[in-house]
């Protein structure tokens, strides 16, 4: 039994995800008591539990998306996967947002030029 995996809960935690990147579409955005905040948690298509945004990931999505409107982010597919983040002083594992199926923006064009560059 892994002990990360054996205290189930309402929201998703980076051991549900097993070490994967998993492809998920966006359902909905509600708010929900979270603790003793009132916090966004994001819904996935056939998926029980939901994701409670962080600054970080919202931020990813409105990226994604290309709105910050979270009644805009029904229907598009994103990416969560797990990595350590640094929280209160330590190391801990957390989930992250990213580009469904390594679809990324469009990337700047790259000044070859070293007089331009200002240091």
């Amino acid at each position: 039994m892994n002990i990360k995996t054996a205290f189930p809960g309402s929201y998703l935690k980076a051991a549900d995800l097993g070490g994967k990147r998993i492809g998920v579409t966006i359902d909905r955005v509600e708010l929900e008591d979270v603790g003793s905040d009132n916090k966004p948690v994001l819904y996935f298509q056939g998926k029980d539990k939901g994701l409670v945004l962080n600054k970080t990931n919202s931020n990813m999505i409105s990226e994604i998306v290309g709105s910050d409107e979270t009644d805009e982010w029904n229907g598009h597919r994103i990416a969560l996967y797990s990595t350590k983040v640094d929280y209160q002083g330590k190391r801990v594992d957390a989930i992250r947002v990213t580009y469904a199926n390594g679809q990324q923006p469009p990337a700047s064009p790259v000044n070859d030029s070293s007089d331009d560059i200002p240091f």
